[in-house]
């Protein structure tokens, strides 16, 4: 008996020894916080969506979850921290249209996304709002686009290729007008300087701007989306203010590094999932002008490479060239 416990304590030796340095199994995961890589700074409709997201993530992990804003370079920098990164589900990416879709037809990347990233799952799309500044004293988006036709207006984004400067640019490929862009790292600092008029207007995130509508600081001339939002009922959609076939919107998914264990990913999809259909997110992802998506993995891929296609023919159609 003596001998047989010995010879059983040795091969259980080896076989720990043998899976030193193997990934953490599913039912293990996660060990250790989890970080949720944010683009943006901080006080955007990304930065929003994720931290809403991660809060309720925690629960469906059981685990830490941890945003971490790490903006610059049109949200090149968080997407590229997010693809070196090691594929065990510790660092993730709460991506949008901007570094996913739009970006590739701009910039000379080190890792081309669709390539570098795996796709986990989608998790909201959100209209965008048209707001004006005191610099700007109109009431309709007729009257914004008269005053564009006059003379050169100046908008602000979240960066070259965020959902707000590319929805900007379709409004004004669809209206005929010319604008000039003032680029910055993330809808909070693009709003103050809104709000200090140092900017005419912007095609900009619910939540990032909502609080400023309700305070009378900002003026929301219409929602970018098929239908009216619900927390402003009297603003209308750019369809019905003129422009009948304009439709943009923002979407956020969570992704991870390219080699993703599966039971890990599949994991994160079953959490997301959780997540999104938990009441309380939807009330407060409908507060920031967002539905839950229902799409993941190859849905999700397929979704992304129709939106890149999508907003490369108005890059191309706008000619834009950012070193």
């Amino acid at each position: 008996m003596l001998k047989f416990n010995r010879r059983a304590a040795l091969a259980l030796g080896v076989a720990l020894l043998s899976t030193a340095g193997l990934p953490a199994l599913a039912q293990d995961y996660p060990s250790k916080p989890v970080t949720l890589v944010v683009s943006y700074a901080a006080g955007g409709g990304t930065d929003a969506i994720a931290r809403v997201f991660a809060a309720r993530l925690e629960k469906a992990l059981n685990g830490r979850v941890i945003v971490e804003n790490r903006p610059g370079a049109a949200a090149n920098i968080g997407t590229e921290v997010v693809a070196s990164a090691d594929p065990d589900g510790y660092t993730l990416l709460v991506g949008n249209q901007g570094p996913m879709a739009v970006n590739p037809h701009i910039f000379n990347l080190k890792h081309d996304p669709a390539e570098a990233l795996d796709p986990i799952a989608m998790i909201a799309d959100a209209s965008l709002v048209v707001v004006v500044g005191p610099r700007l004293p109109v009431t309709s988006l007729a009257e914004l686009l008269e005053k564009a036709k006059a003379g050169e207006l100046v908008y602000g984004s979240a960066g070259n290729a965020s959902a707000s400067h590319v929805a900007t640019l379709l409004l004004g490929q669809t209206a005929g007008i010319d604008l000039k862009h003032v680029p910055y790292k993330g809808a909070g600092p693009a709003v103050n300087d809104l709000v200090g008029g140092h900017i005419d207007f912007m095609v900009t995130t619910i939540p990032s701007v909502i609080g400023l509508v309700g305070d009378g600081t900002l003026t929301a001339l219409a929602v970018t989306g098929a239908e009216r939002f619900a927390e402003l009922p009297d603003v209308p959609t750019v369809a019905e203010s003129g422009l009948p076939t304009y439709t943009a919107s923002a979407w956020y998914g969570l992704l991870g590094p390219k080699g993703l264990p599966q039971d890990v990913r599949d994991k994160l999809a079953s959490a997301t999932a959780e997540t999104l259909a938990d009441p309380e997110f939807i009330a407060k992802l409908k507060n920031d002008g967002g539905v839950p998506s229902a799409l993941s993995g190859q849905a999700f891929a397929d979704f992304m490479a129709a939106e890149r296609a999508r907003w490369g023919e108005v890059v191309k159609a706008a000619n834009i060239k950012v070193e």
